[in-house]
């Protein structure tokens, strides 16, 4: 998946409120196919546990957990989809 395409599904994830902490450093995160285990592990890596994540070491259910406890990148994240569905809104006008 495409880092954008990751990006904005974690920023969906989040904005849906699709996270629930269930211990501590522990979330279920529920995605598009199926509910996902994000965890903190003890040397304060994370990790999940939906294919993506075990195929490629990233995933938006992971994304959307550091989205939800850094409030200056999930406002930094906003911005850029906004700017970014302003440009897709603009570009149809002209068309």
């Amino acid at each position: 998946m495409p880092i954008d395409r990751m990006i904005e599904k974690a920023y969906e994830l989040v904005q849906k409120k699709r996270i629930e902490r269930v211990g501590d450093g522990v979330y279920n995160v529920v995605g598009e196919h199926g509910t996902y285990l994000v965890a903190q592990r003890i040397d304060g890596t994370f990790s999940c546990t939906c294919p993506g994540f075990v195929k490629r070491g990233r995933c938006s259910h992971l994304l959307a957990v550091l989205l939800l406890h850094d409030p200056l990148l999930l406002r930094s994240v906003e911005r850029q989809i906004s700017k970014s569905l302003g440009n897709k809104k603009s570009k149809r006008r002209k068309a």
